[in-house]
């Protein structure tokens, strides 16, 4: 029988029961982890990886605690390769100091993502300011009501 308030799905491997835990605590491990993680990616010294302003737009952690994918956003980027080959050195620095701050029973691993939303953002907004469309005089339209 399972404790109240967690639900238990059925076993992947015969012996082992898979603990669900409710999203409300996922959403706050997602913060926590996002705020801990922003802090520590300041502290990197690998020069792969000071390539910008780095933040963390998003972690999604598994339901199982197991794995924590982070979503990253660097404003000035210089190549993306190098940067990432930086995250990987610094995966199990990162993954320990995040153990250290938060008390999970299981540190997620760390899978990173760069989210270029802002930098398409940006771009979109940097097309539609260059547009010409002539401006609308709103004179004009009160003078035909008349």
């Amino acid at each position: 029988m399972a404790p109240q308030g967690r639900v238990i799905c059925p076993p992947v491997h015969p012996g082992y029961e898979v603990f669900i835990v409710p999203s409300n605590k996922i959403q706050r491990i997602n913060e926590d982890i996002t705020r801990v993680l922003a802090t520590l990616l300041r502290n990197i010294k690998d020069p792969r990886v000071n390539q910008g302003m780095i933040s963390v737009t998003a972690v999604d952690t598994t339901g199982d605690l197991q794995q924590a994918k982070v979503y990253l956003s660097v404003f000035g980027l210089k190549s993306d390769k190098e940067f990432m080959k930086g995250l990987k050195s610094a995966n199990g620095y990162l993954r320990r100091e995040l153990g250290r701050s938060l008390s999970l029973r299981h540190t997620p691993e760390l899978q990173f993502e760069l989210d270029k939303s802002i930098e398409r953002g940006a771009r979109i907004t940097t097309i539609l300011n260059n547009l010409d469309i002539p401006e609308e005089d709103s004179d004009e339209h009160n003078d035909d009501d008349s």
